[in-house]
């Protein structure tokens, strides 16, 4: 295949493909484990059809987690589902981390970190493909100039969990499939590529394994080279914990870092970005500036947190290739990996540079 063509077919496959969900094809979009979609639809723009950041769109009255087209492959697969919620009251159910990201590409990816599909080498980029400075810059929180330059970065997310759903074991082979998914499976003819390419339209490339929704608030903190090895070698040597408070205040600071982001979360939901902004704030020599760091380890915070983030992102999503379905026919399952894979290679090497 040529990559050059390839680009070109690929473009026609997404406009045919949107043209087709939009004229309906029965499909719904629910986001369920073991429901099956067709990642080329929108690779390198999947965050416009999954909340996953913030969006130019949010409106405070709008609120969505996933409008990907789907369709159900297996008629039993709920029986081997389950989905879990934790609402516990008087506790914060989430974590604080940070992610240490020598450049912008490692900065895209730390976001990302907890999404999967299945053979592609760099999932992230099914989210950041379309992604170019201006508008990466506003859903990271950072100004313009500090995306483009030779610039190290910190990010410090605090998520909040609220549903999980997964499958309780690997899915049996004897699951029965939908008619019509077994309808298309015949259709495929092993060294056809376009009886491929219709079964990926028409049915999809993967399902949905695992999930996990809720929310979370997250800023970005930029550095030059120099500082952000000091950074990275103290906690190297040392370790995480090994920082007190004021060393977290001074190397998080204004002083020490080229720029502080601002404090955003996944859904962009105002209500809570302007409560971070009055509740986060923290005062130095005169220096007043907001930081997330200000939760670290305050749990009065961090249990009113608990309450302000509802379940309006997805925070992770692990998705599957549909080979399961072919494990009757190897010949067939190969095709349809070999097809996948070369697609996937192509969109990867066609989406424009982040």
């Amino acid at each position: 295949m040529n990559p050059s063509n390839g680009l070109f077919w690929h473009l026609a496959l997404l406009l045919v493909a949107t043209c087709s969900w939009r004229q309906g094809s029965g499909r719904e979009s629910q986001l369920r484990v073991g429901k099956a979609l067709n990642v080329f639809v929108r690779f390198g723009y999947l965050g416009i059809s999954m909340r996953v950041i913030p969006t130019n769109d949010t409106a405070e009255d709008v609120r969505w987690l996933f409008k990907e087209p789907t369709r159900n492959i297996y008629k039993d697969v709920n029986n081997y589902a389950e989905s879990n919620e934790q609402n516990t009251p008087g506790i914060f159910h989430g974590d604080f981390h940070m992610e240490f990201c020598d450049n912008r590409r490692q900065l895209y990816q730390a976001y990302f970190r907890d999404f999967t599909i299945e053979r592609l080498d760099r999932p992230w980029e099914a989210f950041t493909g379309g992604w170019f400075p201006d508008n990466a810059a506003k859903k990271l929180g950072i100004n313009t100039s500090f995306i483009q330059g030779d610039y190290s970065y910190v990010l410090v997310r605090v998520v909040r969990f609220r549903e999980t759903g997964k499958f309780r074991s690997e899915l049996p082979l004897n699951l029965t499939l939908e008619n019509d998914v077994k309808e298309r499976m015949n259709d495929i003819v092993t060294g056809n590529v376009t009886t491929a390419v219709k079964f990926f339209e028409n049915v999809g490339t993967h399902y949905i394994n695992s999930y996990t929704t809720g929310n979370s608030l997250y800023q970005v903190f930029v550095y030059n080279r120099q500082n952000y090895q000091v950074i990275k070698e103290r906690i190297k040597t040392k370790g995480i914990n090994s920082l007190s408070k004021q060393d977290l205040y001074h190397f998080f600071a204004p002083w020490f870092a080229e720029h502080l982001g601002q404090i955003r979360s996944a859904s962009a939901n105002n209500t809570v970005e302007r409560w971070a902004r009055r509740k986060l704030q923290y005062e130095y020599l005169l220096v007043k500036y907001v930081t997330l760091l200000k939760l670290h380890g305050n749990g009065t915070l961090l249990r009113t947190l608990d309450t302000l983030l509802g379940n309006d992102a997805i925070l992770q999503l692990d998705l599957k290739s549909l080979k399961v379905i072919f494990h009757n026919d190897p010949e067939k399952q190969n095709w349809f990996h070999e097809v996948l894979d070369n697609h996937m290679e192509l969109w990867e090497a066609n989406m424009p540079q982040n």
